[in-house]
């Protein structure tokens, strides 16, 4: 039998989490069809595998990326990294369903502007990704401020009644046309106001579809178990399984509180359908928000439309430049954006650690200067914290970004090497993987990866990506 591609004597780490084999993998039609010693099989495109290792694509489940796929479909942040699918819509925000009269509100304003805003229905981004075609593949949740920013008139209130109706039922038809789940940002001041009971409502919607739930929570700082509380509360009433994004203890006075943290996500986890996502660093990043602007942390300035030549300066440094205190310079500068410095190493390798987590980004592609967990977050993962720290064994660290990933929000046939599976797969070399991305040069590249491959076909090989591309849009299930 001859194949269309055969990969020949890699070490395959499947995603399962299993141990690690050596064998050939045969790739026909955008699957996994055979795998074996194909030592008398033909192909049209055979790749020595050897001393390098075969995962599947990773799945980047906590992402910013939704217009960025369309205005930039090469996706090179992510497929740079061996990223082969995004999920996009978190944090509360997502493209659609949306059109915007007026500029996009904090933090919807992460995404782009107000023309980057232009699909009324679910679908209508479904489809301009499809026309895109961008080098990775796309999931999306739907936020809820997007929801709130389509039916209220002023976010700083809870809804009414009325609004919630008429959120439930755009989230609704989201879902059936292929969304994957509800997500929310109660910590940002566009839906702060929201109470518990507006969340639990419109999670409603989600059970009848096999949805999914994921928060931003109200706060992560000092009252962080109330809103884990709340989260899983949520995820209770509306019987739908619920990731806590980004799961961190922000704030030095909350540094070390991540043992209690994780005590309660296993409490939680024995009577309910649980789990949480972090990025492998210990700096946030997002707009420059008051509430955290602190003498306590470094906060690094990415952009500011008030004074747009202060970027790429700490905030302190700009405070003593304008003579102003910390708070009033902050206040100048919106709205920008910010690198905040306000996580311990610890905390940070613990989460990562725990049995419940997935990597996600979390990275933000239209900033100017980035945080470079955009570009460096899956090679960090395997390089820094498992080769060099050892925080746990490859097979746990590959498994955390595929498998784990693939089955928490319903990507079948993905996130595994098994003969039927998509041929989503990523070729490195565990020796020399790393980030190259830093705070000072974050738009940079990772080492190690040899060859991404989507949907059956190579798409970034020798640090360029294809001029043909081969994600797709996948919806709820599909």
């Amino acid at each position: 039998m001859q194949f269309e591609t055969v990969f020949r004597q890699v070490s395959i780490i499947d995603g399962t989490g299993a141990d690690a084999y050596r064998a050939d993998v045969a790739i026909q039609n955008g699957r996994i069809v055979q795998i074996g010693d194909l030592a008398g099989c033909a192909a049209h495109q055979v790749i020595d595998g050897r001393h390098q290792v075969l995962a599947p694509g990773f799945i980047d489940v906590h992402t910013h990326d939704d217009t960025h796929v369309i205005r930039f479909p090469e996706c090179l942040p992510k497929i740079s990294q061996g990223v082969t699918t995004v999920i996009v819509g978190n944090c509360g925000i997502s493209a659609s369903p949306a059109v915007l009269a007026a500029d996009p509100p904090d933090p919807m304003n992460l995404l782009g502007k107000r023309e980057d805003f232009r699909y009324p229905a679910f679908a209508d981004y479904a489809e301009a990704v499809r026309q895109a075609q961008p080098a990775v593949n796309v999931a999306a949740l739907v936020g809820h401020t997007t929801l709130r920013n389509q039916v209220m008139d002023d976010l700083c209130r809870a809804a009414t009644p009325q609004e919630i109706v008429a959120m439930k039922a755009l989230l609704k038809q989201a879902m059936q046309q292929g969304a994957l789940g509800l997500s929310s940002g109660l910590a940002y001041a566009s839906a702060k106001q929201a109470p518990a009971e507006e969340v639990m409502a419109l999670a409603e919607a989600l059970a009848a579809f096999n949805g999914i739930y994921t928060t931003h929570m109200r706060t992560e700082f000092e009252q962080i178990l109330d809103a884990m509380d709340e989260a899983f509360q949520t995820g209770k009433h509306a019987r739908v399984p619920v990731v806590i994004s980004h799961l961190k203890c922000a704030g030095a006075g909350n540094w070390g509180r991540t043992v209690e943290v994780l005590d309660r996500m296993e409490s939680a986890a024995q009577c309910q359908d649980v789990a949480c996502d972090c990025y492998p660093y210990s700096a946030s990043s997002s707009t420059l928000d008051l509430n955290q602007v602190t003498e306590d942390i470094n906060i690094f300035i990415t952009w500011s439309e008030a004074f747009p030549e202060l970027a790429g300066k700490m905030l302190k440094e700009i405070a003593a430049e304008m003579d102003l205190p910390l708070m009033d310079a902050a206040r100048a500068l919106q709205p920008a954006g910010a690198v905040y410095h306000c996580m311990d190493e610890a905390d940070v390798e613990r989460v990562l650690k725990y049995r419940l987590t997935m990597v996600g980004s979390d990275g933000l592609p239209n900033d100017p200067h980035p945080h470079p967990r955009l570009w460096g977050a899956f090679p960090r993962v395997l390089g820094y914290y498992t080769r060099e720290r050892k925080l746990f064994s490859l097979e746990q660290a590959v498994h955390k970004m595929t498998g784990m990933s693939a089955r928490r929000f319903g990507l079948k046939d993905r996130g595994i090497i098994a003969e039927g599976a998509f041929a989503d797969l990523v070729l490195f070399d565990p020796a020399t993987i790393e980030d190259a991305a830093s705070f000072e040069h974050p738009i940079t590249a990772a080492k190690g990866i040899a060859l991404v491959m989507v949907n059956g076909r190579i798409s970034y090989q020798q640090g360029s990506v294809s001029p043909e591309r081969h994600g797709r849009f996948l919806a709820r299930h599909q």
